[in-house]
């Protein structure tokens, strides 16, 4: 499993006739997005993590930036959709996301053509005037790839994915496929790429709750020869190999939407360091050993970089679209929606998930209250690091609040070009280099409960759609978000609440 040289017989030569040579500005830095799945910040060694260690992640953390107060979405599609195009989620309708599960059917009743077709009717194509993250590389001279978890809905075409901007792409084209670890078949550039050994048309999607049958079918291999990370990996580290020896004159910016460590818990072996833990659960042993395949994954980028002398050139960024999701749910052991100690469901006002309470041995969401799927912030709070060496200044921690709707004009300032205008985001790229960029007077987002907005000095309202309440915090006193303060701050409270509406209208 571990030795992947027979893939190149098995997926098709890379395909990277986009990486042509033409002129460009030597001056401009190579850009990795890495983007993380489902990964609470407390996960992370640098965050105080105490069972899984995440030293390649760390390094980049510890040697450049940290931002404190970073900010995703609330689950997965929003999420890319505000990263790809510099816009919050907040605004109702403002996307036509696909649903996902299609391409199950691929060979199986419907062609290629007919998804292709029944996505495009679900779905109009984006308006002409509308700029994606990776347009914005490539009209600063860029070439772009994307590597692994589709980058927009839940379900895309090769159509969609070239109007986004990528050059190259590889990866998987279904949000419901993702959900399983071992693809009977990927996508590269529009080619559907058949993985001979992976026969599962769910791509062996698991239970989320652990069960003797559950832990049974995990480990029956049957039908799972080629682990999705190991294959995306592959792709991509050959990127970087074949733009090295053809000696591409043009920057490259990648990225790569990791499945990891978005559950259900799939793994090929548990990792050494967890095997005989006795703190963990089979379960938990499982779901670590997926946070500590991406850490070694970010390390295999690292050191390719390092040994091909790219890394001085090139900027790594970290982050993860949304908050901690808890996938270790066990009987009487560790539950996402129930107050073990009360055996009450979270009301989600009086009452809300945190680590001590639904007995998350990871602390996964770094004693913040709530999850993924929440505005909480918990759900909506994420890691954010920039690492480029010898530029970006080593061990410096900012408390700017940032969001990922910020990265698309972050990277035009970054690559030469004004601000692109019709964004929600605003660069924050001079304080990557020891300024202070401009600050938005708040970041707003969206969640299955409401919306929220949080002020740049830590004031944050939250809306409860279903029972029409709305609640104020403080965040820098109250960490957890414990103490509503609503009627001791009525004025604030009211100023705020018309930001947030405003928002939501699409009034600003």
């Amino acid at each position: 499993m571990k030795c992947f040289l027979i893939i190149g017989t098995i997926i098709s030569s890379l395909n990277f006739t986009a990486c042509r040579k033409i002129d460009s500005s030597p001056s401009k830095p190579n850009i990795i997005l890495i983007y993380a799945d489902d990964l609470g910040r407390g996960l992370l060694g640098t965050y105080g993590q105490k069972i899984i260690k995440t030293p390649n992640i760390d390094k980049l953390a510890n040697q450049g930036i940290r931002f404190e107060n970073a900010y995703g979405c609330h689950y997965c599609a929003p999420a890319r959709a505000s990263l790809l195009t510099g816009k919050h989620d907040v605004r109702p309708n403002q996307w036509k996301i696909t649903k996902g599960g299609i391409y199950k059917n691929l060979g199986n009743g419907m062609t290629f053509q007919q998804i292709k077709d029944s996505i495009q009717k679900t779905a109009m194509p984006a308006k002409p005037n509308e700029v994606f993250l990776g347009q914005v590389a490539k009209q600063a001279g860029y070439t772009t790839a994307e590597f692994g978890k589709l980058e927009w809905g839940f379900a895309t075409t090769p159509k969609r994915m070239e109007r986004h901007g990528w050059d190259y792409h590889f990866g998987y084209y279904d949000h419901q496929r993702c959900h399983g670890f071992y693809p009977p078949f990927l996508f590269e550039n529009g080619q559907k790429i058949d993985i001979p050994g992976n026969t599962h048309a769910d791509c062996a999607k698991t239970n989320d709750v652990e069960s003797l049958e559950g832990y049974q079918k995990r480990w029956d291999m049957t039908g799972k020869t080629f682990y999705s990370e190991d294959l995306i990996m592959d792709k991509l580290l050959g990127y970087i190999d074949h733009y090295h020896t053809s000696k591409i004159e043009k920057p490259f910016f990648l990225y790569f939407p990791t499945q990891l460590p978005h559950g259900p818990i799939a793994i090929p072996e548990v990792h050494p360091d967890f095997k005989h833990d006795d703190r963990l659960t089979e379960f938990e042993k499982e779901y670590a050993s997926m946070v500590k395949m991406l850490d070694t994954d970010v390390g295999r980028i690292v050191s390719k970089l390092d040994s091909l002398q790219l890394l001085e050139n090139t900027i790594i960024v970290f982050t993860s679209d949304n908050g901690h999701e808890v996938y270790t749910q066990q009987k009487d052991r560790t539950s996402k929606n129930i107050d073990l100690t009360t055996q009450k469901k979270y009301d989600n006002v009086k009452s809300r998930f945190l680590s001590e309470l639904g007995n998350d041995v990871f602390d996964g969401n770094d004693g913040m209250s709530g999850l993924k799927r929440s505005n909480w912030e918990g759900g909506v709070r994420v890691p954010l690091f920039w690492y480029w060496k010898g530029k970006i200044p080593e061990g410096t921690v900012s408390e700017q609040r940032v969001s990922n709707y910020d990265f698309l004009n972050t990277l035009a300032e970054i690559t030469g070009q004004q601000e692109i205008e019709g964004k929600d985001g605003i660069s924050y790229a001079k304080t990557l280099f020891g300024g202070q960029a401009k600050e938005r007077p708040y970041t707003v987002f969206n969640s299955k409960i409401g919306p929220a907005l949080v002020t740049n000095d830590g004031w944050k309202i939250r809306y409860f759609v279903k029972k029409n309440i709305f609640e104020l915090y403080f965040l820098p006193e109250d960490y957890k978000e414990i103490k509503n303060l609503i009627n001791q701050y009525p004025e604030r409270a009211a100023i705020l609440k018309k930001q947030l509406l405003a928002e939501y209208k699409g009034e600003k």
